[in-house]
């Protein structure tokens, strides 16, 4: 990856006065692989200064012609040529070798720029999607720039791909809204998501009468082959209920209360990482199907490319743990969120803040991983934001945790560790993530 790299140039053919920091997004192609890189210049005359992901640079520019160079730590040099065109910028790179540090390498470049925040108050923005992703993918172009601050509103589509209007607008397999860049945000920040208003859009949800295999004992295998027909249930948003459309007599009066949750919620994977399906988790978050990501909670991602990436989708109007059915009660939804940026502060995984509780989910390919990333994690934020020792972790957990499985329907599964809040604020001063989403 890069690490060490300066950009020259400047914004306006001929300016020779100082400008204000302008944020930028560099992109390398390295062997066909493209690098990712948050840059803030600054121009005063033909001189430029600011970072790359926090790296110092310097540099000047002659007319549309471009020249950087960074030396780092092993005196390795970075150098880049090129020319501006408007907002965008095109050259090639001159870097060491990855596997020879004595031979050179070109790679083709560019860099878009990100607009300067409005002046003002933090906006609301009304985004109405025109498409939908089957990827959470680093390559695809945002669909909105927003800030910290910023609350955007905004519609999901059932996994199926159905929208409120009960049309086909994309590909089955839980596709996405987004994503949204969120200016500011860098590799090594958290995002913080705030789910502001989750609402049904339409009248009906869709499941399966079936039990996924991880949940399913030898003794009923046999009779379960029966399973996997659809089930339509009828939502009534007025008295936020859910019934079957056609139930068997025993299930006439069967209703449940709604509680409309995102399954789907993340950042794009780093550097490194082909885009991923939208079925899929990780660190970035993904189909956590993680039925705490409800209205009022706050989510929280580590950020993995510039801008972040966000996506959301895989709207519930309810869900059991463990969605051991494969679907849930599959909806479109409407949506509001808030964003914020922790800078400089990186976590490990998912986190989710209800009013009452903190709860880290940990994701893996079994029940026993999933439970060690989630314990981990939790651990994690308790040494972190609250300062507690590794043995006073253990003693909270020992006599506080509470254990439950989001999600066993995936390729991987999902554990999540909680504790109460109200026993937290008997130690420490919180600080971080959880001082930062008191004050949201």
């Amino acid at each position: 990856m890069l690490k060490h790299v300066a950009l020259l140039f400047c914004l306006i053919p001929g300016a020779a006065l100082a400008q204000a920091p302008e944020q930028w997004v560099l992109t390398t192609d390295l062997w066909g692989n493209p690098a990712y890189r948050t840059l803030t210049l600054k121009q005063d005359g033909e001189r430029l200064t600011g970072d790359i992901d926090g790296d110092q640079i310097t540099g000047h520019r002659k007319g549309a012609v471009i020249e950087f160079q960074d030396t780092d730590s092993s005196n390795a040099i970075y150098s880049f040529a090129g020319t501006i065109d408007g907002e965008r910028i095109s050259g090639i790179a001159d870097f060491p070798d990855t596997n020879n540090p004595a031979a050179r390498a070109k790679h083709s470049f560019s860099a878009r720029r990100i607009p300067d925040r409005p002046a003002g108050p933090p906006r609301r923005h009304e985004f109405a999607p025109e498409d939908y992703s089957n990827e959470f993918s680093p390559h695809r172009s945002p669909v909105l720039t927003i800030w910290p601050g910023d609350t955007v509103h905004t519609k999901t589509i059932d996994s199926g791909g159905v929208d409120e209007n009960g049309i086909t607008r994309a590909l089955f397999g839980n596709p996405q809204t987004g994503p949204f860049f969120i200016a500011t945000a860098s590799p090594g920040d958290t995002l913080v998501v705030r789910i502001n208003r989750l609402r049904l859009n339409r009248d009906y949800a869709d499941s399966l009468d079936t039990i996924v295999g991880r949940a399913l004992g030898s003794s009923l295998a046999a009779d379960a082959g029966d399973l996997g027909k659809p089930v339509r249930w009828k939502l009534d948003r007025a008295r936020g209920l859910a019934s079957l459309e056609a139930p068997t007599d025993r299930l006439k009066g069967f209703a449940v209360p709604v509680r409309p949750m995102l399954g789907g919620l993340a950042v794009a994977p780093g550097f490194g990482s082909a885009p991923i399906s939208t079925g899929d988790t990780g660190r970035f978050g993904g189909n956590m199907d993680f039925k705490e990501v409800v209205e009022g909670n706050i989510v929280y991602l580590p950020v993995q490319q510039p801008g972040a990436l966000l996506y959301l989708g895989d709207a519930h109007a309810l869900q059991g743990d463990g969605e051991t059915s494969q679907y849930a009660l599959e909806t479109s939804m409407d949506v509001e969120f808030t964003v914020e940026v922790l800078k400089g502060k990186s976590i490990a995984m998912p986190r989710v803040e209800s009013p009452t509780q903190i709860m880290a989910l940990g994701q893996a390919g079994s029940l026993d991983d999933a439970l060690r990333s989630a314990t981990t994690g939790l651990v994690q934020w308790l040494q972190q934001d609250y300062g507690f020792t590794l043995s006073e972790c253990a003693v909270i957990l020992g006599s506080a945790a509470h254990y439950t499985v989001p999600n066993l329907a995936g390729r991987s599964v999902g554990v999540a560790a909680k504790l109460d809040k109200s026993l937290l604020r008997q130690g420490p001063t919180a600080t971080g993530a959880a001082a930062s989403a008191e004050a949201l």
